[in-house]
């Protein structure tokens, strides 16, 4: 019976995948559909769907859309006071025509911001700033996507706070992690490299290719070098240059808040000066603006603000900066067609989070009087044991053939089987190492290509293009990455 229930149950999987793929089925209804039918062939009750499954899925990225819905009114005000048509323009005449060199630099500037930002709050606040700048120079919205997403899934991996994971399941050290991250690091970062070169040249700009080879060197082995050096000095070394960027930090971080007060004291004074004057309020946009898309990135990079509460200060700074006669009707009309445009957005996300539930179950609801655990998760572990490879060739073949596997939250998805994907291939004997280089190799397929991902729902509504395009466009590069890394652990770990 379990055999017909699991090869029912990846028939499923794998029909709706393609279907979705193939853009055969909008995921609006393929999403719900799946969720619906993986716990059913599984053995949990109709009624049990209906309520955990569905009713509870719908509302399980709530906060996620929450805060889209926020973001998007910054978006859509940004837009409507012509904040950011200006703050294209300055973009482009002052980065001039050099696509490549402005993709290498925004890339660079994702991948060092999610070293230590994450969630969907901060993927919208960066995006608000970069995504203009790349359109300014000329590059597709296609391609920008796929850029913003490698450098967010490049950032993660350097990002300590996503290495819980193999710290706590796994027990590895935080330099054993950091040693195969960076190796992932150069990997994926040379491949955007690579996507970035291509894409560019697909869409006819003109590149001068030994500019590029000598650039992509340079930044690399920079990074190398520096990592190479920190890891050589002794532990008081490496205290020392904490501390020393502490200090560093913390002035920063003051200098930042003096700027913040006296740019809203001289905007306040900027409006009573004006009314004063009985002056009529200029509509080209003041310098003092462009610093609206920056509030919030700032407060929470800096001063660890709640996402919705650092949206809402954005707004409130962009409110005082550009105020004019009717600038509240325009703040109100931003609120209410910001919410009208993320919405597909947000009703996908309804089936993202039905697919979360039926898949790793609906948590605490389901475990105080099911102590058996949910039937999709015990159904597939039997699964999993069977495909652990015990040499390295395997290792490599195996889970490469299976990296797709990881996209639609399916069982190689971290963010889909989650903890317990690496607990079951612990159980079964694996080598700890090369599990944690099978979950950040094929990780990078789920990371940028996965259609279910939050971030890529909301860059595909924001750009005008269709989430499944994103998977078509990057599966290529991101399964390269997950072959290069699955080689690179196997000939770490399981030799």
């Amino acid at each position: 019976m379990e055999i017909i229930q699991l090869i029912l149950l990846l028939f499923v999987f794998l029909l709706m995948s393609i279907l979705m793929f193939l853009r055969k089925i909008p995921a609006l209804l393929a999403l719900p559909i799946m969720a619906f039918l993986i716990p059913l062939i599984s053995g949990v009750h109709i009624l049990d769907i209906l309520q955990c499954v569905i009713g509870e899925g719908a509302v399980k990225l709530s906060k996620a859309y929450t805060i889209a819905i926020f973001g998007s009114m910054l978006s859509v005000f940004l837009q409507k006071t012509g904040i950011a048509e200006s703050f294209i323009k300055k973009g482009a005449e002052l980065s001039g025509d050099k696509p490549w060199t402005v993709g290498v630099l925004m890339l660079t500037i994702i991948v060092l911001l999610f070293t230590t930002l994450g969630g969907l709050g901060a993927i919208i606040m960066v995006a608000t700033i970069v995504l203009p700048i790349m359109s300014s120079v000329g590059i597709g919205p296609l391609t920008i996507a796929g850029i913003f997403l490698l450098g967010l899934s490049i950032g993660g991996t350097m990002n300590a706070g996503n290495w819980a994971l193999y710290i706590e399941i796994l027990k590895l050290t935080p330099n054993e992690v950091r040693e195969f991250a960076v190796i992932m690091f150069v990997i994926t970062f040379l491949t955007a490299i690579v996507y970035l070169t291509i894409q560019l040249y697909l869409d006819g700009h003109q590149l001068n290719f030994k500019k590029i080879f000598i650039s992509t060197f340079i930044i690399i082995s920079l990074v190398v070098i520096t990592f190479i050096v920190y890891n050589s000095l002794n532990e008081t070394s490496q205290k020392l240059i904490s501390t020393f960027f502490q200090k560093i930090y913390l002035m920063i971080k003051y200098l930042i808040a003096f700027v913040i007060i006296v740019l809203v004291a001289f905007n306040v004074i900027k409006i009573f000066l004006k009314k004063f004057q009985n002056e009529e309020t200029e509509d080209h946009i003041h310098w003092s603006s462009y610093f609206t898309p920056f509030i919030p990135l700032i407060l929470i990079l800096f001063f660890n603000f709640e996402f919705i509460t650092a949206f809402i200060c954005g707004l409130i700074y962009g409110v005082l900066s550009v105020y004019r006669k009717g600038i509240m009707n325009t703040f109100v009309k931003s609120a209410f067609e910001g919410g009208s445009m993320v919405m597909p957005a947000v009703v996908l996300m309804f089936g993202i989070g039905m697919l979360l539930n039926s898949i790793i179950g609906p948590g605490e609801s389901w475990n105080k009087t099911n102590p058996d655990g949910w039937p999709v998760l015990n159904l597939l572990k039997p699964f999993l044991i069977q495909i652990v490879p015990e040499n390295f060739f395997s290792y490599v073949l195996t889970f490469t053939l299976l990296a797709p596997l990881a996209l639609y939250r399916g069982p190689l998805n971290v963010w889909g089987m989650g903890y317990g994907l690496a607990g079951i291939l612990l159980a079964s004997g694996m080598n700890p190492g090369a599990i944690m280089g099978l979950l950040l190799g094929v990780g990078q397929i789920q990371g940028v290509s996965d259609p279910t991902n939050t971030q890529n729902v909301w860059l595909a509504n924001e750009l005008k293009i269709d989430v499944q395009k994103i998977l078509w466009n990057t599966l290529p590069y991101t399964w390269t990455v997950a072959l290069l890394g699955l080689i690179a652990a196997g000939l770490k770990y399981m030799i």
